[in-house]
């Protein structure tokens, strides 16, 4: 198992806006009397990168956000993978506001971390997932988006639909990852957003859709959880990468933040 994982010119950046992003939250939110706001990393990981580029040590989202400040009232970290999670422990230290929680990130979310940050109690929280894969269930942002207390940074994992699911003829796709897929989108509409039936003889569901569509699709899917009050901050393909990003800003019941990339880990 390598001790440190390897990310490309595009990840340092993500991680760049990302920290700065939650020096903006946590500055804005400390100003807020009465309220307490609180640092969410679903996909934590060892706290530390190597740059493919350069074979320098990076730092990964949760060490960046325990050096924002103002600070974060509390912090909880996730990770499955074990041997990220004793990494990230190690560097991290005791900290008594720093809560390093291993498991599926799924179920830590819903039964453990969003009830702690609930609106009602004062408390808010900015969120980032920003999973290795199709490894998020839709509960969770559809949770996330009702809470009215928390602000989603999601990177969209359009690389593991490609390679796995989004191929030319859906048919011969594994129905297991076809049903990682429903899992991350809540159903199985994508099909329909992707795939037609038209001009095929055989009735068979061809590809009809590309990177953008997926991503206008989801986009407008996570605003209607987010309601009427969620609008769009900017949208449109990166030139420089040939990826495209989106992403949306609203009020406290709307999504925060979505970033959609090509490749969300490199």
């Amino acid at each position: 198992m390598k001790q440190f994982d390897e990310i490309g010119y595009w990840s340092e950046i993500k991680l760049e806006i990302i920290s700065k992003y939650a020096a903006a939250y946590s500055g804005i939110l400390a100003r807020q009397p009465g309220l307490e706001h609180v640092y969410i990393d679903a996909f934590a990981g060892g706290g530390v990168h190597v740059a493919r580029a350069t074979g320098g040590y990076v730092l990964g989202s949760p060490l960046n956000a325990l050096e924002v400040q103002p600070p974060f009232k509390e912090y909880f970290l996730i990770d499955i993978a074990p041997d990220k999670v004793e990494g990230l422990r190690a560097r991290v230290g005791d900290r008594r506001d720093v809560h390093i929680m291993p498991g599926d990130c799924n179920l830590i979310l819903l039964q453990e971390v969003f009830p702690r940050v609930r609106y009602e109690d004062y408390r808010r929280g900015l969120c980032l997932l920003d999973p290795y894969g199709l490894d998020l269930d839709w509960r969770v942002m559809a949770t996330a988006g009702s809470m009215r207390s928390i602000e989603m940074f999601l990177n969209f994992p359009v690389l593991d639909m490609n390679r796995n699911v989004l191929w030319h003829v859906l048919e011969e796709v594994d129905p297991a990852d076809r049903d990682r897929l429903n899992r991350f989108w809540g159903d199985d509409s994508w099909r329909r957003v992707m795939y037609s039936t038209a001009g095929n003889l055989f009735g068979w569901e061809e590809k009809s859709g590309d990177n953008e569509t997926i991503a206008r699709a989801f986009r407008e899917r996570l605003r209607t959880v987010g309601g009427p009050s969620s609008r769009e901050a900017g949208c449109g393909p990166n030139r420089r990468s040939g990826k495209s990003s989106f992403s949306s800003r609203g009020s406290s019941n709307s999504l925060g933040a979505i970033r959609s990339r090509h490749d969300p880990k490199t």
